[in-house]
């Protein structure tokens, strides 16, 4: 028995976007939590003299 693939064609361009999104997202959020705490933390370092 052949096993055919179904494609149901290009995506739309929102649903690029999600998939994009979802694909991506959460790398973006982990870089910037990690900057926006390596800020505070070097400036709390330098307030405290070291």
């Amino acid at each position: 028995m052949t096993r055919t693939l179904w494609h149901m064609g290009a995506l739309h361009p929102f649903e690029q976007a999600l998939v994009l999104l979802l694909a991506f997202g959460p790398f973006v959020v982990l870089g910037l939590v990690v900057w926006l705490r390596r800020r505070e933390d070097d400036r709390e370092d330098s307030r405290d003299g070291r």
